[in-house]
Parts: C-alpha cells; sequence; structure tokens
C-alpha cells in the first residue's frame, strides 16, 4: 500500500519509506501564454529523475506569473518554501528544482542555495547532477555559468524579438498593436500572416480614416502652419467643446484623467509621423528606473520614455491614408514654441513649478511677456468643464498671474 504524504490542502502518492524527502519547486513566467499543467508536469518529471532512487518529492511549491527577475522573497511561493525550509519540523530535507532557469536567475542561486544551507537544506539541481556543494569550486563555476547563460538567452531573445519587429514595420508596414491615434480606428485586416496564428483564428489591424476625429488632426495641423501654437490650438479645442482623446475613446484611454485638451495632448499629436500615412514603432520605450542597471528587482516602477527620434523606425511604404502631407508635416517640426525673447537672453524663471492657477490649480509656467518674466496657465478652458476624477474646475485664465499678483520674487529672472 504506497505511502499517502499531505501537501499544501492535497495529498500526494509517495514510494514509501526511505531516502530523502524533497520540496519541489517551480515556476511560470505568464499564465496568458503558458501552460502552468503541463508545464509543472515537465519540471516536476525531470525533477523527479534527478532524486529517482535516493527520494522522494512529498511537497510542491510552483509559481504560476512569476518573473525569474523577481527575487525569492518576492515570489509567493518561493516565500513560502524558505519559510517553511526555516522550520526545524519541516517535512522535507532538501529543495530540488526542475530547470536552473525556473528557479534562478543571474547571481541569485549562490544567495537562495547559501540561505537554505544555513537552515540545513540542500538544493539539487540536474545541471549539477545532485546536491550543490557550494565549497566546491566547480560548483561555484557551474552556478555562474548557468547564471549568465540565463541572461544572455532573455537578452538574445529581446535583441531578436526587437529585431524582428523593427523590419515588419519598416519592410512590411505592420501595425504590431496599441491604441490608434487620435483621427484614426482600427479595422480588420485579414487573416495573421503566420498560419499557425491564423488558425488559432487571430487577425490583421490596419488603421482607417475616422469620419468623426480626422478633420480635426487636420485643422490642428492647419492652424500650427498658420502661427497658432499649441497651447492657442488646445484653448480653442476645450473652448469649443470638442472631446479630447481620453474622451472620445476612453475605453482605449483608460490611463488618462483628463478630460481636456492640454498642450502636451496638441504637441503630441503635431509629432506623430503616424499622420503621414507610414506606420511607425519603438517611438517609446519601459523605463524601469533600475538602480542596479539590468537588474529589474531593483526597479522603482516602471515610466514610458521617449526615444530619439534617431530611434524610431518608420515603414518605407504608406500604409494608410494620410492626414497631412510630408512637406506640411516637415514644416510643422520646425515652427519653435520657445519664441527667443528681443534681447536674445535666455531666462530662467525662478518660481515656476512652484506656483499653481487659482482658477484650476494646475502649475503656471513661465514666459517672457511685455520685457519681464510672467507665469501663466497654459490649459485655459471653459467654466462648465470638470475633471472626472479630481473635481476640479475648468481654468477660465486669460491673462498672465504676473499681471493677477506679481511680486519682486515673480519678476526675478
Amino acid at each position: 500500500m504506497p505511502q499517502t504524504v499531505r501537501r499544501r490542502g492535497r495529498s500526494v502518492i509517495g514510494p514509501g519509506r526511505g531516502g530523502l524527502r524533497f520540496a519541489f519547486y517551480g515556476r511560470i513566467s505568464t499564465v496568458e501564454y503558458q501552460d502552468p499543467v503541463s508545464s509543472r508536469a515537465w519540471q516536476v518529471e525531470a525533477a523527479g529523475r534527478v532524486v529517482a532512487g535516493r527520494g522522494r518529492i512529498v511537497v510542491e511549491f510552483f509559481d504560476a506569473g512569476a518573473s525569474r527577475s523577481l527575487p525569492w522573497a518576492r515570489r509567493p511561493q518561493a516565500a513560502a518554501l524558505l519559510a517553511a525550509a526555516e522550520d526545524p519540523d519541516r517535512g522535507f530535507d532538501a529543495v530540488v528544482v526542475g530547470e536552473f532557469e525556473r528557479a534562478f536567475a543571474g547571481g541569485e542561486a549562490q544567495l537562495v542555495i547559501a540561505l537554505l544551507a544555513s537552515f540545513g537544506v540542500a538544493v539539487w539541481l540536474p545541471e549539477a547532477r545532485g546536491p550543490v556543494d557550494l565549497a566546491r569550486a566547480e560548483h561555484q563555476a557551474l552556478l555562474l555559468m548557468l547564471g549568465h547563460q540565463a541572461e544572455r538567452e532573455v537578452l538574445r531573445n529581446r535583441f531578436r524579438t526587437s529585431a524582428a519587429m523593427a523590419a515588419q514595420v519598416k519592410e512590411q508596414g505592420r501595425n504590431l498593436g496599441g491604441r490608434p491615434p487620435y483621427g484614426y480606428r482600427l479595422v480588420d485586416a485579414g487573416p495573421h500572416p503566420k498560419v499557425m496564428h491564423a488558425a488559432w483564428g487571430r487577425r490583421r489591424h490596419r488603421l482607417e480614416v475616422d469620419p468623426v476625429t480626422a478633420g480635426i488632426v487636420q485643422w490642428m495641423f492647419a492652424s500650427r502652419l498658420d502661427g497658432l501654437s499649441a497651447a492657442g490650438i488646445a484653448r480653442l479645442l476645450n473652448e469649443r467643446g470638442v472631446a479630447s482623446p481620453g474622451v472620445y475613446d476612453h475605453a482605449r484611454n483608460r490611463h488618462r484623467s483628463g478630460a481636456v485638451w492640454t498642450l502636451r495632448t496638441v504637441a503630441a499629436i503635431l509629432a506623430n509621423p503616424r499622420y503621414t500615412g507610414r506606420q511607425v514603432w519603438n517611438r517609446q520605450f519601459t523605463d524601469h528606473r533600475e538602480a542596479v542597471p539590468g537588474d529589474k528587482r531593483s526597479s522603482r516602477g516602471p515610466v514610458r520614455v521617449w526615444n530619439p527620434r534617431s530611434d524610431w523606425v518608420i515603414s518605407n511604404e504608406a500604409t494608410h491614408d494620410a492626414l497631412v502631407s510630408d512637406a506640411d508635416f516637415l514644416a510643422v517640426q520646425q515652427v519653435t514654441a520657445l519664441a527667443m525673447p528681443e534681447d536674445g537672453r535666455v531666462h530662467r524663471y525662478q518660481l515656476t513649478g512652484l506656483l499653481v492657477c487659482e482658477s484650476c490649480g494646475r502649475r503656471l509656467e513661465g514666459h517672457w511677456v511685455n520685457r519681464r518674466p510672467g507665469y501663466r496657465c497654459r490649459t485655459g478652458t471653459p467654466a462648465p468643464v470638470r475633471l472626472r476624477r479630481t473635481g476640479r474646475a475648468g481654468c477660465t485664465g486669460r491673462r498672465p498671474a504676473s499681471s493677477r499678483r506679481s511680486s519682486p520674487a515673480a519678476r526675478a529672472s
């Protein structure tokens, strides 16, 4: 009669008494693109071959949806394993993994193995064909090699994926996903070009002119060419009650809380080459703000950052109807929004970022007017407009702040 061993709410059938008792650890990065059942199965099988004849697996710890870049303390099941190992009355003698890359990243293996060793728990690896001994130079070298190999695999896959996506945009004009620019909408473009993906029912998409918003985009480019500033364009759009991108297509812009047009929104539209009819990719990247470069475990939170224009990938041929000609788009890029003062000097504003608009509560922007520095709100909107989340009234200010309230500090340049 086989022995039944209790394991975290369910039973595992063991081969009977005798040998070491092993705790299995496994992991998959995502549950959306990987099957936890099949992945766990092959990892358990690989671990079972390592301990065959020398013990049995009596408990499992399996993290589903945990990146390898996360330290063990931040993986739910890995953290639970460490806590269980620290208990003198634990129900296992050693830990076994089915593959090094499933458990460790970079140089973390030495730290985890040393910690478990301090609890009296050894770690068994298929690559070591048994327990790892940190006192042996060859095992130290093995861990270093496996750590570098795991990092190399990540970097290689990242490079190959980025190169392939760049080629798809530049040579094929493919739409690689994401929200359509204001003025366009996504429409079906037929089966996916990869046969297997097409068999799964996946479809391609392309940009089509949105009859509701395309005219607004064309008016914005024309107004900029006529000399109207980006802030002036935003003000007119708000005064006319034109729905901003976040309001018009809120389902795809849930990250945007603003209900009004802002200078940055207008400037982003005027600088987007996709309005010339070409596909564009790699305009932005995710900066994980790593305290230790390359180590996502030291990340302070991801933010989106603009790439230099030289890194943008633009399709060779037009892929959709243009809303502005190449000549007009290039002309708009040459229009500067930073007018040089008459005296040719570069002015600095000591209170920039410290003053806020008394009407809407946003930060005021420094500008040079009537031969002196001033501060104004560039997001003027009609009074009835209110932001959904903040509840702040729309800005009704039209005059520079310095003309309403001027002080020696505010006039300092």
